[in-house]
């Protein structure tokens, strides 16, 4: 099947994806395409790419003939999850190091900018903006498309985590200061420093899902 141009489904998607992410589409909502395109302004096709996508990261679940429903949060897996995420980020901040082109140093240095303003302005929404442009700058600057492609399966899930808990049990200042440190040293071309910071941010993310369990 040919898909749409990048725009049209990319956008779907990232519209999905932060509803979903953001709990406008809340964990056990059936949704169906003809709503999701009508809220979006999106014709069905692109919409059915975007949500093909989030079930295959699992932010949702298709049910044929019977609608699309958001996938509930699972502790569990997002204690498994960042067992994978730790080893496989790591991986990809020493490559985004040694591989990233001019322009994506210069991006990494941008996004660490508008994470600390975002804090300033208390901007959590932004915050979780600009850490998802982290990732994908992180993934794509690695230029190893398979880490990329299993990179996806987290993203998400971990994001929406972090939305529904971060006020509770995370200190935003000092998670941004860990972004912004990792885009920094990778910017700098630093592999070294860089798995040292990933591990670093990987470190804090635990402890805050623990955390976030105590207060569930």
């Amino acid at each position: 099947m040919n898909s749409l141009p990048k725009t049209l489904s990319s956008d779907a998607y990232q519209q999905l994806e932060e509803l979903i992410v953001t709990l406008e589409l809340p964990p056990g909502e059936l949704i169906s395409e003809n709503e999701l395109s009508s809220k979006l302004g999106l014709g069905r096709t692109p919409v059915r790419e975007a949500l093909q996508r989030l079930d295959w990261e699992g932010l949702v679940l298709i049910m044929p003939r019977r609608g699309i429903l958001v996938s509930e949060i699972d502790y569990g897996r997002q204690m498994l999850a960042l067992e994978v995420r730790r080893e496989l980020e790591r991986l990809m901040a020493q490559k985004a190091s040694i591989r990233a082109t001019q322009s994506e140093r210069e991006g990494f240095l941008v996004i660490g900018e508008k994470m600390n303003l975002s804090v300033h302005h208390n901007d959590g929404i932004a915050f979780m903006r600009y850490d998802r442009a982290l990732n994908e700058l992180i993934a794509g600057a690695s230029h190893n498309e398979y880490a990329s492609r299993a990179s996806r399966i987290w993203n998400g899930l971990s994001r929406r985590f972090w939305y529904v808990h971060y006020q509770k049990a995370a200190d935003l200042s000092v998670i941004s200061g860990l972004h912004v440190d990792l885009a920094k040293h990778i910017a700098e071309g630093d592999s070294s420093a860089a798995a040292s910071a990933c591990d670093h941010l990987n470190d804090y993310v635990l402890d805050f899902t623990k955390a976030a369990f105590n207060f569930d």
